[in-house]
């Protein structure tokens, strides 16, 4: 049962509704995650305009929704690892990489770096080693990119710990034959 109450649109206060028409409108739908970030709408306009602003850099859509899965993963959240899978697919994900993604594995070396980095980013908590940082550099990625894979770090490390939190309620299809926390 979800520990954060969803706001339902059509009676949310005029700050939410106005962001959530936003998603609506963007998505077709107006998925459980922003429902709740609506409660309250700093909330939820923080996190659409961090996405946002991240949607016109430098990384492809895939490579972030495959950094996301990384990160569902890697803190549990099974929300956010549902949610992606089919946003990753929506952005070009083959399914080999969706499955892969989920390890930090890639197809193409160079994603699989920035995969790899991200995981050392979870997994150090920021204070990755120069090796780390070597490794992704070599792979070909430019010191501004590198920022952008940290940003992407913490946009879903924002959206798993919401969820854990929340409980959120699944609206996407859970992933066949994984078993993570909420």
């Amino acid at each position: 049962m979800p520990r954060l109450a969803t706001v339902d649109p059509a009676t949310a206060e005029a700050p939410a509704r106005t962001l959530l028409g936003k998603v609506e409108r963007a998505l077709g739908s107006t998925p459980n995650m922003m429902r709740a970030m609506a409660g309250s709408p700093a909330v939820l306009d923080a996190y659409l305009q961090f996405s946002g602003a991240l949607s016109k850099g430098r990384l492809p859509a895939r490579v972030q929704e495959q950094i996301a899965l990384v990160a569902a993963v890697e803190n549990d959240c099974g929300y956010c690892l549902a949610a992606h899978t089919v946003l990753g697919a929506r952005a070009g994900v083959s399914e080999d990489d969706l499955v892969a993604g989920r390890s930090g594995r890639a197809s193409e070396p160079k994603v699989e770096a920035a995969l790899t980095f991200a995981k050392a980013v979870i997994a150090s908590k920021g204070f990755v080693t120069d090796a780390d940082l070597d490794a992704v550099r070599e792979a070909g990625y430019t010191d501004g990119e590198i920022g952008e894979i940290v940003a992407a770090v913490a946009l879903n490390t924002f959206t798993n710990y919401f969820n854990s939190v929340g409980q959120t309620e699944l609206d996407f299809p859970p992933v066949p034959g994984v078993t993570i926390n909420h």
